[in-house]
């Protein structure tokens, strides 16, 4: 806890301005993996935000129904050490996606943005007949 009487009066007011715009809720998945999910009438669509990671940090993989995105950064502590660090280096988010093609699944990387495209499954193909004994 700060100690406010010790504060100078331009900090106090510089302080109750800076809190205006911050949001009075904050979890983990809103800070990271910023997500736009678009549906057509063939695929699911998802830009995932995933700034300062390298493709080859980056993995992906579709099961029971869920696409897990995944990234994690190398440790680098030759430069130096860190005094307080707000960018990710490991983050893991999962989408339920349902009944889809899964075989088709494509994903690109680009600019700090990873587009997963995710076929839907044919409605004749996500039929199933269930016989009744």
């Amino acid at each position: 806890m700060k100690n406010y009487l010790t504060r100078r009066n331009n900090d106090l007011f510089d302080e109750a301005f800076d809190s205006f715009f911050r949001p009075f809720y904050v979890d983990s998945e809103s800070t990271f993996m910023k997500t736009d999910i678009k549906e057509t009438d063939k695929n699911y669509v998802l830009d995932v935000e995933m700034p300062g990671f390298d493709k080859k940090e980056i993995s992906l993989k579709f099961e029971s129904g869920y696409v897990t995105i995944s990234a994690k950064k190398e440790a680098n502590e030759t430069d130096g050490k860190y005094l307080r660090r707000e960018r990710a280096v490991s983050c893991s988010r999962s989408y339920y996606m349902g009944d889809v093609d899964e075989k088709q699944i494509k994903a690109k990387y680009e600019n700090g943005v990873l587009t997963v495209t995710v076929p839907k499954e044919k409605p004749e193909e996500a039929r199933h007949h269930i016989l009744i004994d």
